[in-house]
Order: C-alpha cells, then structure tokens, then sequence
C-alpha cells in the first residue's frame, strides 16, 4: 500500500546512485511535476530527483483538487515513507509552503531534512494577502500573465475553451488554497533553509523572503537571481548549482 502511495503521489525526474540524497520538487499553484524537468537535468549525478504530482492536474486530471496546503502537506508525508536515505526538498511558490509543512510532519516523526529550499514564497509567518484573487476566469488569467516570463504563453487561455477547461480549476483551487492557509506557530525546523528568488518578483521581496530565517534553528542562506516570479525556468542550471552546492 505504501509504494501504491508514493507511485500516486511522486514522479521520478531522475535516478541516483544508493547512498546519495534523494531531492523531492513541490510545484506551485497551478503546476504540475513535469515542470522541473529541466530543473532536475542539471542536479548532480547520484541525486535522485522527484516531483510531487498533485491531484488535480496531468494525468491525475480526473482527481478532485486539494483545497488545503496543510491537507496536501499530510498526503505527500504519508507518500514519501518508503523512500530512504537523506532527503532535500525544493518548492517554489505555493510549493514552498507545502515543502516546510511537509519537513515539520517528517521532524516530527523524527526525519531531519538535508535542506529545505523555498523560492519565491513569502514565510508561513507572514501575514495573508489583503486582497483575494477573484473566481472568474478573466481574473485568474490576468494574474497568471502578470506573473509569466511571457504572458503570451497564458494568453491562449483567452481563446482555447479546452485548454482553459483543463488548466484553470486546479489554479482556482490552489489560489484558494494559498488564501486560507495559517501558520500555526510552533517549533521551529532543525534542518537548514535556503531562499531563493527572483530580484523583480512581483509576489515577495527579498527582505521578505529572508523573513524564513525565524522557521529554522539551523543556518540560513538567501539567494537572488535576475527575473520575476518564475526565474527558476530562465535559470535552471544556476538554481542547480546552488542546490548540488547545498546537498
């Protein structure tokens, strides 16, 4: 049942070698594991690379989505059992706050990570955003261009009914779920943290971002790259070597 479980839930990017770490991605709001291909290309040779797949999209499309980053952050702690040795986790966006709550639950069945990166996410301990993201389509297409490298790769949204029918629930649910997610304060993480973002992300700030210092009684390190929000797929081989320098 527990390998049924993590074949549900993961999708491996790359094979390791037996004694290395094993590297688990958390895609943001609206993605899937097939964005961190190109990320997993550059990680060093032996380091596993697997992706979280959560229901709602791919090929699990016909799964209703997870409304809660916490209930989501359960699922894949109960997935991730049989893998063993060492493990790092990296999430991006709404996947960094599903990475951390993910980490607490290992700690706290005694499975310290190797490192924790989280990118372009505000820290759990940061207020809620002030406004909400809106239910019509119109609105959630115009977020996601406003934070696209190239928001003629959303526009379609706009034009393919399909398309849109297929993409747009599970980025209304993840928006929601994002919206009603509170930190509830507690131990801190022992496992270091690292903080990546872009220099012009329109969603946080570096100074935000280092406000995930206070979520680890390990170290602390803060890297910034050129880009918006999702950098990450201009830079792979860049956040690669921060990640293989790390782990």
């Amino acid at each position: 049942m527990a390998r049924d479980v993590f074949a549900t839930w993961t999708r491996r990017m790359r094979a390791g070698a037996p004694g290395q770490p094993t590297l688990v991605c958390f895609p943001p709001g609206g993605g899937a594991a097939g964005g961190y291909r190109a990320l997993a290309n550059h990680i060093a040779d032996g380091i596993a690379v697997y992706a979280i797949q959560y229901p709602g999209r791919r090929d699990r499309i016909s799964e209703a989505p997870i409304g809660s980053l916490t209930e989501l952050a359960d699922h894949v702690a109960e997935a991730l059992e049989p893998l063993g040795g060492e493990l790092a986790f990296f999430g991006h966006s709404m996947g960094a706050t599903v990475a951390f709550e993910t980490a607490l639950r290992l700690e706290t069945h005694g499975r310290r990570l190797r490192r924790l990166f989280v990118s372009g996410r505000t820290a759990p301990s940061e207020p809620p955003p002030d406004t909400t993201i809106e239910t019509d389509d119109a609105t959630l297409i115009a977020e996601m261009e406003r934070l696209a490298n190239d928001p003629r790769s959303v526009a379609v949204l706009r034009t393919d009914a399909a398309l849109a029918a297929a993409v747009l629930p599970s980025v209304r649910n993840d928006y929601h779920a994002i919206e009603r997610y509170v930190h509830i304060l507690g131990e801190p993480l022992r496992c270091p943290i690292v903080g990546l973002t872009g220099a012009d992300d329109p969603v946080v700030t570096p100074a935000q971002l280092e406000r995930w210092r206070m979520h680890t009684s390990g170290a602390f390190e803060l890297h910034i790259f050129p880009g918006s929000h999702f950098y990450l797929d201009a830079r792979p081989a860049e956040i690669a070597h921060v990640i293989n320098s790390c782990i």
